[in-house]
């Protein structure tokens, strides 16, 4: 059951008749979105990893979260941690940057580093953001602030 969970982790789409055969906080993690990015401009970003603890077992995700109306990247990692607690989840940050999003070009840049996490893993960031912008070219880059 654990690979299984594994690998449903990954999927951006999961059919609501497999969520009855998972334990609640796993229905809990499944439900957190990998993507939630503002749909242009150019604001921080923060890389989360998201766990879910049960039966002594660790299920977990990274999803990218990036929001211009916060000015720091620890707003950001404090509004997700907030909604994660309520459902029994785990939250770990594991850096940040900067996201420039054009929507009009379908153009993503994922650049720079967060001065109170560190620079996140840009690389893992473009891979969850491909997952709901499939169709965008994404560039990585660690120049810049």
């Amino acid at each position: 059951m654990q690979s299984v969970f594994k690998n449903l982790l990954k999927s951006p789409v999961l059919r609501p008749s497999a969520l009855r055969f998972l334990k609640m906080t796993e229905k809990d993690l499944l439900a957190v979105p990998l993507v939630d990015v503002d749909g242009k401009g150019i604001f921080k970003y923060v890389l989360i990893k998201v766990i879910g603890k049960e039966d002594c077992t660790d299920n977990e995700k990274n999803i990218v979260r990036g929001y211009a109306d916060c000015d720091y990247h620890s707003d950001i990692y404090e509004r997700v941690m907030k909604s994660c607690k309520k459902t029994g989840l785990e939250t770990e940050c594991l850096g940040g940057g900067r996201i420039e999003h054009n929507p009009e070009k379908k153009y993503m840049k994922v650049y720079g580093f967060s001065q109170g996490f560190g620079k996140a893993d840009h690389l893992e960031s473009k891979r969850i953001l491909q997952t709901k912008y499939e169709d965008y070219e994404i560039e990585t880059t660690d120049e810049g602030y």
